[in-house]
């Protein structure tokens, strides 16, 4: 659908990438060079020589700008700009750019970039779930105010997630569990323990670190809450191990869980990096059509997705915020879950926690925002290191246990700032 609506569009659909010298951004190079009615205008990144290789993904010409004008002309010349900040690609607001794709790993200067853009009247895609998460509810409201569409991505577990949860309940079904399978983890996992491996995955070894130990797995899941008032059934969620996606009536006590809905996951499962979501239906008509269909005997229903592909789904999301100016999907007003960091081994009163995701010292898990608050939790992407500097743990805290605000001198910064005020609005709200 979107492919014939935007190859029917005046002009193609001006992409700029932040971040696009990794590895989703390489990607999402190339797909904006093969995708009918999309074309990358910017290739943003700090390591200008990966820019300039996205860049040449396009095969189309490009420039590497050293000044504000020179991006300028270039832009307005239908070239490429190769730079390493994005206010120079955003400066004229839609007039160069119509969607700003943040894919960096950072969190404060995501978060400026994508104000920034969104206060340009710039649409953005966040393939960031980190910021996404911690700010999203702010981001939204700046964007609602400015006019622009901010949007999550449609290409991760979290977008395919939603996509399907959309669908699910329109056909009437009450979600019981929106489930990601993960393929392995290791809560201890350290930027040295994988280096191999992410070597071999092509990626950085913090972000691999991320992967491994869970952080990025809660993080998205608690997108999902946060879109839809699903909840974790305990901080972490509950994750059993299963060899296929259909065990997941086996392994979980459906009927136990929360009647609103739950996030969760299983462990090592058949298909790997798909996800899953279980309905419940219980209207006698209806039953016997799904079981004509093949789908049991309910009421609860099993609907899994064997894949997600990340960039090259990212199209779904521009061709959302460009033709029908609207989101894949959104947080709602009150946040229900918070990603939180916890120890991830014993740490000891003077520690300097040199990042948050991907962090040697702290991993992420999901938990319930009134149970958070209750016990002080700290969320876990407030500890990005930023501008005054890294955090410092302030007394000793045992492994497995969540970092709370009397643990930790967390200094004062934008990002912090920006997470305080979006706590205000919220519960102002």
């Amino acid at each position: 659908m979107y492919q014939e609506l935007l190859e029917r569009e005046a002009r193609p659909v001006r992409v700029a990438v932040v971040g696009a010298g990794g590895s989703m951004g390489q990607g999402l190079a190339l797909q904006c060079g093969i995708t009918p009615g999309i074309r990358m205008v910017a290739a943003i990144d700090i390591d200008l020589e990966r820019a300039e290789r996205a860049a040449r993904l396009q095969a189309r010409p490009w420039t590497r700008a050293r000044s504000a004008t020179e991006t300028r002309a270039a832009l307005r010349a239908g070239k490429t700009v190769v730079a390493s900040d994005a206010s120079a690609v955003i400066a004229d607001g839609r007039e160069s750019v119509d969607v700003l794709i943040e894919a960096t790993t950072a969190i404060a200067p995501a978060a400026r970039v994508v104000e920034a853009a969104l206060r340009m009247k710039i649409d953005v895609v966040l393939m960031n779930a980190d910021v996404d998460c911690l700010l999203g509810p702010s981001l939204h409201r700046i964007a609602r105010e400015t006019g622009a569409i901010l949007t999550s991505d449609a290409g991760d577990q979290h977008g395919v997630l939603m996509r399907m949860i959309d669908e699910i309940r329109l056909w009437g079904f009450r979600i019981v569990m929106a489930g990601n399978i993960k393929g392995f983890l290791d809560r201890g996992a350290t930027a040295r323990s994988v280096v191999d491996e992410a070597r071999k995955r092509r990626l950085n070894p913090v972000m691999c670190v991320a992967y491994t130990d869970g952080t990025k797995l809660n993080v998205e899941m608690a997108l999902v809450a946060n879109a839809t008032g699903l909840v974790p059934a305990r901080r972490g969620m509950l994750g059993p191990e299963a060899s296929d996606v259909h065990e997941a009536f086996e392994r979980f006590d459906l009927a136990a869980l929360p009647e609103r809905g739950v996030v969760d996951y299983i462990l090592g499962a058949e298909p790997g990096g798909g996800v899953f979501v279980i309905g419940h239906c219980d209207s006698a008509v209806q039953r016997p059509y799904l079981s004509y269909y093949k789908m049991g005997d309910g009421p609860f229903y099993l609907f899994y997705r064997p894949y997600h592909l990340c960039h090259l789904e990212t199209t779904y999301a521009l061709g959302r915020v460009a033709i029908d100016r609207k989101p894949v999907f959104s947080p709602l007003d009150r946040p229900v879950a918070e990603v939180i960091a916890v120890a991830k081994t014993d740490l000891t009163a003077g520690t300097v926690l040199e990042r948050a995701v991907g962090s040697d010292h702290l991993y992420g898990e999901i938990e319930q925002r009134p149970t958070a608050a209750a016990i002080g939790a700290v969320p876990l992407c407030l500890l990005e290191p930023e501008g005054s500097g890294a955090a410092r743990v302030t007394r000793d805290v045992t492994k497995g246990a969540p970092l709370l605000w009397e643990d930790v001198d967390v200094p004062d910064s934008d990002l912090l700032r920006a997470y305080r005020l979006q706590e205000e609005m919220s519960a102002a709200a």
